[in-house]
């Protein structure tokens, strides 16, 4: 009988390693999903065609600055989707509670927050938030407790609950839009003054390649301490340049969309600059605060999907339910939770949106469940439960919104908008079980 030897693995690791095509042993030695990776391509492909068909408008700085601050609403509300469909659940109403919420929020800041406060009027937009967070948190446990302990299935409780919360928002006001709102509360929506300019976006940048950086270098500690295999030099090398190249080409997009002239000539007015006669001030947008919203939230809920243990037990739950219940796991518990986590999200979405509109509307949210559940699910989440990604839903939220900007530009009525929707989440989940079907 032959053994092999702990010096022996290296050497059947780049035996392994030097077999295959030459693509083959690159995505092997640097280990990309490949599946994510099709998904980007797939990205960059709508992007260039819808660029060709709007006449070079798509791919604009502009354009591309407003996608993602259109993005961001469901970006955020997908990362929750994912827990909810890894364990083999749906939640249909997102949209729906997102609009009730964003009306109570907009309620409390022109009806009550600012008399209420007083002197402290200046936190007027953090209590409409916290207001807005644990209203949400209160619907998404209220239907956790129902899926988990009545026994009654999230399709139907999710399903009553978007006929309920859309009727509750509009109950509030009796169907009126509520404006305006606090105008700090405004900034979380975007626009030249919701923005951080070119010098903050920079040093966002800068910080965002160490951190990649940094992740590398102790990542590849971590392997070298519990004898995991290391990946070969030139590959750390090449995952650190793409990402810092990446972060710092999305910088200097949003860079390089300029205010309004409308906003710098009141802008320059307002300050006494003083602009030389024939030349215009250039003001950047920058990253736009809604993104860094979107971005801060996907990495607080990666963190919590793969380095906590209520993440294991999602995944657990999602993977094998008997089991992990088996287990020791209180899985009505981690479903309620899951659910008031999910009602968090579509209170930070709502004030995304809110901020965005500066108005609280009874519009708010309709068929967002459709993009979230979509994004969450062309992202790599199987329905089947089990398997799941939060960047991969964020991105999946991006080409959701490509698609419905593109067909902006394009002039394609909405409805038609929706079919096309519709027809990708379909694809999407026949492509998913082709993914499954092969891997098993």
């Amino acid at each position: 009988m032959t053994t092999t030897t702990e010096s022996d693995a290296p050497d059947a690791q780049w035996a392994r390693a030097d077999e295959g095509s030459a693509l083959q042993r690159f995505f092997r030695a640097t280990e990309i999903d490949t599946r994510m990776l099709g998904m980007l391509g797939a990205l960059l492909l709508i992007w260039i065609a819808f660029h060709i068909m709007s006449d070079g408008r798509f791919l604009t700085p502009r354009n591309l600055w407003n996608l993602s601050v259109q993005t961001s609403g469901v970006a955020i509300m997908s990362t929750g989707m994912v827990l909810i469909i890894v364990t083999r659940n749906i939640d249909l109403s997102v949209g729906s509670i997102l609009g009730f919420v964003a009306m109570i929020m907009g309620v409390a800041q022109t009806s009550y927050l600012s008399s209420f406060l007083g002197d402290h009027a200046n936190f007027t937009w953090a209590a409409a938030l916290a207001i807005g967070i644990v209203v949400g948190a209160i619907i998404g446990g209220l239907h956790g407790l129902v899926i988990a302990y009545l026994g009654v299935p999230a399709f139907i409780v999710t399903l009553g609950g978007l006929l309920i919360w859309r009727g509750a928002a509009w109950w509030v006001t009796s169907g009126q839009t509520v404006a305006p709102m606090d105008s700090t509360f405004r900034l979380m929506g975007g626009g030249p003054y919701g923005a951080i300019g070119a010098f903050w976006s920079w040093v966002v940048g800068f910080v965002a390649c160490a951190v990649i950086v940094l992740g590398l270098v102790f990542g590849r500690r971590n392997r070298r301490r519990f004898n995991f295999p290391l990946r070969p030099m030139w590959a750390e090398y090449t995952i650190a340049g793409v990402g810092c190249a990446l972060v710092m080409l999305a910088v200097a997009v949003a860079n390089a969309y300029p205010w309004p002239k409308g906003i710098v000539r009141r802008y320059v007015q307002s300050n006494n600059i003083t602009v030389p006669e024939g030349e215009a001030l250039f003001i950047s947008h920058g990253i736009a605060i809604p993104v860094l919203i979107a971005i801060g939230v996907g990495i607080v809920m990666t963190f919590i999907a793969t380095r906590t243990r209520f993440g294991r037990y999602v995944f657990a739950m999602g993977g094998n339910p008997e089991a992990a219940e088996l287990a020791g796991i209180n899985t009505r518990w981690v479903t309620t939770k899951i659910f008031i986590l999910m009602g968090m999200l579509c209170a930070i979405a709502g004030a995304i949106s809110t901020a965005r509109l500066n108005a609280s509307t009874n519009a708010q949210g309709t068929l967002d469940e459709l993009l979230v559940i979509a994004a969450a699910v062309i992202g790599g989440t199987s329905l089947g439960g089990g398997i799941g990604t939060i960047v991969g839903a964020m991105i999946g939220a991006v080409v959701m919104q490509s698609l419905q900007s593109g067909m902006v530009l394009l002039g394609v009525d909405a409805p038609f908008q929706n079919v096309v929707v519709g027809v990708v989440l379909i694809m999407a989940v026949w492509l998913d079980g082709i993914y499954r079907r092969k891997q098993s």
